[in-house]
């Protein structure tokens, strides 16, 4: 009785092993939506006039917060629009070429992004100087081509401090300003920003930090998936 029971054991365990990927796939993929955890959006909302049904209930639009149209010149003297980005994925830095100190880690981390993602068209980089006047088009040029940035694919930018400043504090909510002790320096966010193909506000991460960077690289894989479901519903 006992070796009629054993290749039966062994029946049930292999078809709960051949059964657990099926039903993973179907929890991901049941009725056409994934079961993922979808990304915060960050910065303020509003309630609009508007409103979409679920389940015969009528639930009201919400308003969130976009980076606005924004002219930068580029590294190659071109005049960019962040209003350009919108459609793409886009993880956005900020920098000035002078900085010896965090700089060369915030690249670094960047760098890595980038190699990851440069193939996917549905990503785009955008990194922009807080020293134009340290930072001209020649200097954001040695920058870009020391970063091996691909025009098109990752931007470096840059305007006056009077359009960057208002840009980064009011829009991105980060940081910038001289440092008090030495005018020739500034205090600059560290942080990766990465806006959804809407130019929200999805997440920031410490790009001097492996798990961050790491924690990135997943969550563009959720603004990705985002992306082609929504290709996929039109």
């Amino acid at each position: 009785m006992y070796k009629n029971k054993f290749p039966l054991a062994k029946i049930l365990i292999l078809v709960t092993i051949l059964a657990v990927p099926g039903f993973l796939y179907y929890l991901l993929q049941a009725k056409g939506k994934n079961r993922y955890k979808p990304l915060p959006i960050f910065g303020p909302k509003e309630v609009a006039a508007t409103f979409y049904t679920k389940r015969g209930k009528k639930i009201p639009d919400t308003i969130y917060h976009q980076i606005p149209a924004t002219q930068l010149i580029s590294s190659t003297g071109d005049s960019i629009n962040i209003k350009d980005f919108k459609g793409k994925i886009t993880v956005v830095n900020f920098f000035y070429s002078k900085n010896k100190n965090v700089l060369p880690q915030i690249n670094e981390g960047l760098s890595s992004i980038y190699d990851e993602f440069k193939d996917n068209k549905l990503i785009k980089f955008l990194s922009i100087s807080v020293d134009p006047r340290s930072d001209s088009v020649k200097a954001l040029k040695d920058y870009a081509k020391a970063l091996k940035a691909k025009k098109g694919k990752w931007e470096i930018g840059t305007a006056d401090t009077s359009i960057t400043y208002p840009l980064i504090r009011d829009q991105f909510f980060v940081n910038v300003l001289h440092d008090p002790q030495d005018t020739s320096k500034f205090i600059f966010s560290d942080k990766l920003i990465l806006l959804d193909a809407d130019q929200r506000i999805r997440g920031y991460y410490t790009a001097t930090s492996f798990n961050e960077i790491k924690r990135l690289s997943d969550e563009i894989k959720v603004l990705i998936t985002e992306e082609l479901r929504k290709i996929k519903l039109e």
